[in-house]
């Protein structure tokens, strides 16, 4: 099983960013990434088999990082590390909500969107965030202004973000990687398409 042996924002040039509605896609589509050459999976906790469809990934397809992504309660922290979660993203941040990810013992990614929000986190000791949503608070032009003031902030803009315009994010130097969901069309997954998935992660996985 792969280790998160130094940052969850080297991993890979693009984290995955994935929505099952049918927890049958999860060890296929877990996989196709794998295929790709992307072995780094955020499954969203939007739908009511995230958890489940975590613990299949953990158990059946051990070459892939697998975090859980959409923490919004404390609850939800504990049940992505008993499900088996290896790291945590959040779309914003609490402090009950920073706390409970900081007790898992998980890495994790705080979500921010303000220059606030990331002196917050940093107070909190936190070097690594996620920037969300990322087109929609600023784009690359907010990540160039946030480097001067606040250089030791890292981060994963998601958000609005595709293969055209991921170069350009990946190119700051405060960012360490991007969440894509473009990656895992839902037609796709609908479909049972896991060669389109291995397709767009191979190309993914090719931007750096």
């Amino acid at each position: 099983m792969p280790r998160l042996s130094d940052s969850v924002l080297d991993v890979v040039p693009v984290m995955p960013v994935v929505v099952l509605d049918d927890l049958a896609h999860a060890v296929p589509v877990a996989r196709a990434l794998v295929a790709g050459g992307l072995p780094v999976i955020e499954l969203t906790l939007r739908t009511p088999v995230a958890l489940d469809a975590i613990r299949a990934i953990a158990s059946e397809v051990p070459e892939i990082l697998v975090g859980a992504g959409t923490i919004t309660t404390p609850a939800h922290a504990k049940e992505a590390l008993d499900a088996g979660a290896q790291f945590l993203v959040s779309p914003g941040t609490t402090r009950s909500l920073l706390h409970a990810m900081q007790d898992t013992g998980l890495p994790f990614l705080p979500g921010t969107s303000t220059v606030s929000e990331v002196l917050a986190a940093r107070e909190a000791g936190c070097t690594e965030m996620k920037f969300f949503p990322a087109e929609a608070s600023g784009g690359t032009a907010y990540l160039k202004a946030v480097a001067s003031p606040v250089p030791a902030a890292r981060f994963c803009p998601t958000g609005g973000i595709t293969l055209a315009s991921a170069p350009s994010y990946l190119a700051l130097s405060n960012v360490g990687c991007v969440g894509g969901s473009w990656i895992t069309p839902a037609d796709a997954l609908a479909a049972g398409d896991w060669d389109r998935v291995t397709r767009l992660a191979a190309e993914a996985a090719a931007l750096r």
